[in-house]
Parts: structure tokens; sequence; C-alpha cells
């Protein structure tokens, strides 16, 4: 056998390989080791500052991801506690709301057929007892309507306080005592405050006495009469008035006086002579209501034409038609 070289196997060649790359590794991370130590005196002091913004970006995410951990940790333990006192997660809510409803629906359509039940079972004792609690409402509502019109007039009068007199009563009783203590008290048919009116005293005398009381209300000093504010009429369909509203300047008093008039026979005595403004007045009157005031100077028309018919303030005017 001649002396020849040994050929390697493929493990020793990869062996001899892998071998070769460490060593070549660990030559590199010599050299740079000792490139790194010849240059460390040189390093610019900037890097400091990089290193150390980095270090505290560092620390930061640290602390960042265990305020995270910690707050899992927390979340997860509630949670654990929760479902041991029996408490059910966010999810099923909806659930437990759906078996709730469910459960209520079915406890009161229950209700329902057993109340059915028991009235279709005692439905006469239930008509029953309705019949009597209705007729003892209705005594019980007949009593105190009898109870209220025997003694409710009573009470409600003790209730209302005393009404209390007119401002102008004075005046009105001023007026009639003296018109009283000259005429008599049967001159008057009646005297009373009308309160719709600015409480103005009011007197309702009679027709026959009427042109004499107004020429003494006029004269006397007492009551001095001396201006005539306004004069109508009123048609009451079964009777009229001739109203005259006086005011005296004197005792600054005001009266309205009333003399009722026959509607078939309506004529009462002119005041024209006493105050001559009730001349228009009267005759206005006359022109649309029919009351003749006798004495008056000129009783004619002095809104409608002379010819004309009927007296259209009256209830019962019919206007004139000729062709009918």
């Amino acid at each position: 056998m001649s002396e020849e070289k040994k050929k390697p196997t493929p493990e020793e060649k990869a062996k001899a390989a892998a071998a070769a790359r460490a060593a070549a590794e660990a030559k590199r991370k010599r050299m740079e080791a000792e490139a790194a130590q010849a240059s460390g005196g040189d390093k610019p002091e900037a890097n400091t500052d990089d290193v150390a913004k980095a270090k505290a970006d560092a620390a930061a995410k640290a602390k960042a991801a265990a305020a995270a951990r910690a707050a899992a940790e927390a979340k997860r333990k509630r949670m654990e506690a929760e479902g041991a006192a029996g408490k059910p997660a966010e999810g099923d809510a909806d659930a437990i709301a759906k078996a709730k409803a469910a459960a209520a629906a079915k406890a009161k359509a229950a209700a329902a057929a057993k109340a059915k039940a028991a009235g279709a079972a005692g439905g006469d004792d239930d008509a029953k007892a309705k019949a009597a609690a209705a007729a003892k409402a209705k005594a019980a509502a007949a009593a105190a309507a009898k109870a209220k019109a025997a003694g409710g007039a009573v009470g409600e009068e003790a209730a209302q306080e005393p009404k209390k007199p007119s401002p102008k009563q004075p005046i009105l009783d001023k007026i009639v005592k003296v018109i009283t203590e000259e005429f008599g008290a049967d001159v008057f048919e009646d005297s009373y405050i009308n309160e719709l009116s600015e409480h103005i005293p009011t007197l309702i005398v009679k027709k026959e006495k009427w042109h004499d009381v107004a020429r003494f209300m006029h004269d006397h000093e007492e009551l001095a009469f001396d201006y005539l504010s306004l004069s109508l009429g009123v048609d009451y369909e079964t009777y009229m008035e001739s109203i005259v509203y006086l005011y005296s300047y004197k005792h600054r008093h005001n009266v309205c006086v009333k003399v009722k008039v026959d509607r078939d026979n309506a004529k009462v005595a002119s005041v024209m002579d006493i105050w001559a403004g009730a001349d228009w007045f009267e005759r206005e009157t006359y022109d649309l209501l029919g009351i003749e005031y006798e004495g008056h100077a000129n009783m004619r028309r002095i809104l409608l034409p002379d010819n004309w018919v009927g007296h259209p303030l009256r209830k019962d005017y019919v206007q004139y038609d000729e062709e009918v």
C-alpha cells in the first residue's frame, strides 16, 4: 500500500467549516472590542444625553406597562369577586331581563285566570254586595240632602259676613227724609242704592206726585238738584219707566228718579219747565217709545219724520209697510 494522504470524510469537513466560522467570529469580536477601547476616550459628550433620554424613555415605558398590568389584575380580581357573589355579567343582563318579564307575564296570566274563576263562582255574591253598597250610598245622599234643606240655609246665612252699607247710603237717607217730611212716606213706591250703577241713590216716585216732587227737589236748599244730566225711557213690556238723572252742584251729590208709566196710556208730567235741558230728551223718548210728556211746549218727533208710524223702541213695534 502506497503512502497517500488520507481524504477527510463529510463529517470532518463540516466540523472543520464550523470551527473556521467560530474562529472568524471570535476574531471579529476581538477586533471590534479593541477598536472600541482605542476610541473610547474620544466619544463626544452629546452621546451621553442620548443615552440618558433612552434610559428615561425605557423607564417610562416600564412604568406604564406595570400600571397596565396592575389595572388588568385589579379588574380580573373584581370580576372574580362579582362572580363569587352571584352578580351576572353584563352580557347576561338582557337574558335575565327577558326571563323576569316572561315570569311576570306568566304570573299575571295566572292571577287573571284565578280571578275569572273566582268571579264565575261568586258572581251572585258580588252583584248583591254592589247593589247593597249602591243602596247605602243613595240613602246617605238622601239624608244629606234632607239635612241641607232643613238647616243649610241657616248655616249659609250664619257663614256670610254682614253686608257693608253703601258709601252713598247717607245721601239716599237724607233725600228720602227731606222729601218724606214734605209729601209723606207714600210718595215713594221704592228707594234703594243701585250698586250696579256706581251706587247711585235711586227713587221710584208715584206718577201723580212726580211734577211736585221734581219742583221740590230743584228748589229745596238741602237738595238743590239744579242740573238734569239725562232723561230717557224704558219699555219693560208690562209697563214703561220715565227716568231722569239729577245732580246738585251745590252739594256734589246725584240721584236717579224713576216714574212708572202705563203702556196703554203712556203719559207723564214734563219737567221741561223746571230743567230746560229736558226739552230734547223728552222729545226723543216720545219719538222712540211713545211716552207723551204732558205740559211740554213742543211735544213732537225729533229724530223721525212726523208721518212715521209707531215708535221703534217699543217691544211691540212692527214697522209699517204700505204694501201690506
